[in-house]
């Protein structure tokens, strides 16, 4: 049987650029970013930066009796990424009773720095170590874990925290999961739920990213990873692929993508915004087996969405990767991007997280949502505050300001620590 075409028909956005997909996108059209300031007493100043939303409300009044108690059990990063498919099935205009409920695939990535930080112990683990974080007095602990944890803490930490209450809201009974990897889950998630329609799992699917680093304790981890940067030009201190680049700022999203098989929407007279057309997964690893970056950390999956799709360097309106902004990272998704390039050098390479700061799962598919926008108004989205990389990747096309494309065709790229990636390509139209 052969696969079918999948095509997108809805698009929902929430980041701290903007509360809708058009909001997002005029924002990134004037290069705004939505990293800002935010001071506050026990963090150091560089860790007081972030991509907040800050202006959104979720309307309740449409929400079922029998799902209420379990929407107020829903965590920040949840109640982004409900924001965003909301948006996403609306924008697609479907009238689901149409499709029935087993033929209708949901997957969600949700899950890393997202209350697996375990701040609702904060307050409880402060008391216990006064503040210093050296010595934890035990008994101290067990009396403020009574008192000050929320006992409904396990609802709101679990990595489906989101996943069962959307399932019920869109009644999306087919294929389904919920994933709780690193960065490149939110294209994880999107390759799954087109691969429900190609295999006739599915006839339409939602793929949902969203993620909240904001909290105290996200963003000690990261820093304690070494990856954050240290923010010594403040909100303009994200720069991916700079030559003084030194990590990213951390923030918040929801993201949303709404699937169709082609004839499905054909059918019901659906604008279709864009076309999957290949997808790639894979893992390197480094020499060392360690956690470091492999020398073409998204190699393989760059490959391999490029070979599903058809596709050459040629094709491409322009590439997207992963761009953490890291020394190492960005050193290697480059030399991965020159790998597929050749001598093709003259495709244009845009990095796009210092708009909203690094969201985590909600990155991928908010990128991919912005890149379709992007390629519809015929613009390379300029990389922010990007200067000059180091001389070995200067022949590459990187511009910190817009730049012109004529083509349809570009190609999102994430990895995450370990050397886990995958890649997109993504035809807008």
């Amino acid at each position: 049987m052969p696969e079918r075409e999948v095509v997108i028909t809805g698009m929902g956005l929430l980041t701290p650029l903007g509360n809708t997909v058009k909001e997002n996108f005029e924002n990134l059209k004037t290069m705004k970013t939505g990293i800002s300031h935010y001071p506050k007493n026990g963090l150091p100043e560089f860790l007081q930066y972030m991509g907040k939303v800050e202006r959104y409300e979720m309307p309740e009044s449409d929400i079922p009796p029998k799902l209420s108690s379990q929407y107020k059990f829903l965590n920040p990063g949840s109640i982004l990424g409900f924001g965003a498919a909301r948006e996403a099935i609306t924008n697609s205009a479907i009238e689901m009773s149409e499709i029935p409920a087993g033929r209708r695939a949901l997957y969600i990535a949700s899950g890393d720095f997202t209350k697996i930080g375990y701040d609702f112990m904060y307050p409880a683990t402060k008391d216990a170590t006064g503040g210093s974080w050296q010595d934890v007095d035990l008994e101290k602990l067990n009396t403020s874990v009574l008192n000050k944890v929320n006992p409904f803490f396990l609802l709101e930490s679990i990595h489906n925290n989101l996943f069962s209450f959307l399932s019920a809201f869109f009644q999306l009974m087919g294929p389904n999961t919920s994933l709780a990897s690193l960065s490149p889950y939110g294209g994880q998630a999107l390759e799954l739920a087109c691969r429900s329609i190609k295999q006739q799992k599915a006839d339409v699917a939602l793929a949902v990213g969203c993620g909240s680093w904001v909290n105290d304790i996200a963003v000690y981890e990261l820093e304690g990873l070494g990856i954050l940067s240290r923010c010594s030009n403040g909100a303009n201190s994200f720069r991916p692929f700079d030559r003084n680049r030194d990590g990213f700022i951390p923030g918040e999203g929801g993201a949303a993508i709404f699937l169709e098989a082609s004839e499905v929407a054909e059918r019901r007279g659906a604008r279709v915004l864009g076309k999957i057309k290949g997808t790639g997964n894979c893992i390197e690893l480094s020499p060392d087996r360690g956690m470091s970056v492999p020398e073409k950390v998204s190699k393989c999956s760059i490959t391999q969405a490029m070979e599903e799709a058809g596709c050459s360097a040629d094709d491409l309106a322009f590439i997207n990767p992963h761009g953490s902004g890291t020394r190492k990272g960005d050193a290697s998704e480059l030399s991965s991007v020159i790998d597929l390039l050749g001598d093709k050098k003259d495709v244009p390479i845009c990095g796009m997280k210092p708009y909203t700061g690094h969201m985590g799962a909600a990155s991928d598919i908010a990128e991919i949502i912005l890149g379709i926008n992007a390629v519809e108004n015929r613009t390379v989205p300029g990389t922010l505050n990007f200067e000059g990389t180091e001389q070995k990747f200067s022949g590459l096309k990187i511009s910190g300001s817009h730049q012109s494309c004529e083509k349809d065709t570009f190609l999102s790229v994430s990895y995450g620590i370990g050397g886990q990636s995958s890649a997109v390509a993504v035809s807008a139209g």
